[in-house]
């Protein structure tokens, strides 16, 4: 992979109808969660890499958690890429995310959630 910033996107559509699958189901989403993504929307889970490094143990680690039945698809995608994702919720469109920062990263990989604080420009 390349050396700028990346994303991994992974898309997932498992059957959920019995007992056993939504434990497979449960298994592999959480098995994401463990390698560092984050849900962006039911089934679709995405890991920023700011150096590019889009590693073979991230893939091999989603190939070694694969349940049986269902479709799973994995996406690499560049930094701009992400960025020029046209996203809507509610009928109204959003501004794109920032590019995440790695404390961030960091800490929601350890569960953690804080509010990154900014400078504000122009104000003492």
């Amino acid at each position: 992979m390349s050396k700028q910033a990346m994303w991994c996107l992974v898309m997932f559509d498992l059957p959920t109808q019995t007992k056993a699958q939504r434990r497979e189901y449960a298994r592999f989403r959480n098995s994401l969660l463990d390698l560092g993504f984050f849900r962006v929307q039911f089934s679709v889970y995405a890991h920023y890499s700011p150096l590019g490094l889009m590693s073979k143990r991230i893939v091999d680690g989603i190939k070694s958690n694969l349940p049986v039945g269902g479709e799973i698809r994995i996406l690499h995608l560049t930094d701009k890429q992400w960025a020029s994702m046209i996203r809507f919720y509610n009928a109204t469109e959003e501004i794109p995310e920032p590019e995440p920062a790695q404390l961030m990263l960091f800490l929601i990989n350890l569960g953690l959630y804080f509010v990154e604080l900014q400078p504000q420009i122009g104000n003492p």
